[in-house]
């Protein structure tokens, strides 16, 4: 294997830092270092590189373009570098935080309920829950393990298929006693259509699922995740599409009602994605095991 094409890490430590602060005097102070070392110790990385890294104006010094560019990417190395290490120091024997990624209603629903079986044979991991639905970034975000709904194609990671979504239409009990209960598909045009913000497309898909024009409908307001839409449909604001998972409580109660048979299969699934580079810590392995243990009883 050929040797790597490094620079001194004090070297990059300090351009990092003297970056950060636009000075080498107060890099100097947060490396506990001199002026004069930390200015050398630039100035060796710039000999390595042979291409300078500042331009230094009397008292000012400010980045070149490739400065610039090479101090976004040195910064980021040593996050992860940092990242790392606090993770190893934080873990022993599978001891110390997993930290969880989860989608906000699925993870109140389905997930919730079901962690006290893992605390229970794992007391020894501690549990970092995180409200996390947008793009998928463990550095980022700091997460081991993620839920998300898509297609399964999540770049460096594992990715486990939970359960796929079938969504049914539901109502607040009160439509059914109105003036336009809804009889027939052609009676949604006298409710207020709630949506999914991040699911613009749902609306669309159950119709055309269903083999019904749907021109001249009352759109209703938009929220961004289900337990929004749940409480709007509650209020009475609209009638909406739900995961069936989601609301089983609230149409066996009668909170919902659910006036048709249909079950449409949803665009996507849910899956379990792990990151690829903490895929063998113990405690990650533990918790990817315990969950995919947890199928059968979600009814996948």
């Amino acid at each position: 294997m050929s040797r790597r094409l490094l620079p001194s890490l004090n070297a990059l430590r300090t351009f990092e830092a003297v970056a950060r602060h636009s000075s080498f005097t107060r890099a100097a102070e947060e490396l506990n270092v001199t002026q004069s070392a930390a200015s050398r110790l630039v100035r060796s990385l710039e000999e390595y590189l042979q291409i300078p890294l500042f331009t230094r104006q009397s008292r000012r010094i400010e980045l070149t373009d490739e400065g610039r560019f090479y101090s976004r990417l040195v910064h980021e190395a040593l996050d992860l570098v940092e990242a790392g290490t606090v993770e190893l120091i934080s873990s022993s024997k599978g001891k110390g935080t997993l930290s969880i990624g989860m989608l906000p209603t699925f993870g109140t629903r389905w997930l919730l309920p079901r962690l006290p079986s893992f605390q229970e044979k794992h007391p020894e991991i501690a549990l970092n829950i995180i409200s996390s639905d947008g793009e998928l970034d463990f550095t980022k975000e700091r997460i081991d393990v993620a839920i998300r709904f898509g297609h399964g194609n999540w770049q460096d990671a594992i990715v486990d298929p939970l359960m796929s979504e079938e969504i049914i239409l539901v109502c607040n009990p009160n439509v059914m006693q109105g003036p336009n209960p809804l009889a027939s598909y052609r009676s949604l045009r006298h409710h207020p259509l709630i949506r999914h913000s991040t699911r613009p497309n749902s609306w669309d898909h159950w119709f055309r699922s269903v083999g019904v024009q749907h021109d001249n409908m009352r759109w209703g307001p938009s929220f961004e995740h289900f337990f929004m839409i749940i409480q709007a449909v509650i209020a009475g604001l609209g009638v909406a599409l739900l995961p069936t998972f989601l609301v089983e409580d609230e149409i066996r109660n009668g909170t919902l009602v659910a006036p048709f048979t249909a079950r449409i299969a949803g665009p996507g699934a849910y899956y379990l994605v792990t990151s690829a580079a903490k895929a063998e810590l113990n405690r990650v392995k533990l918790f990817r095991t315990w969950m995919l243990t947890q199928l059968p009883a979600a009814g996948s």
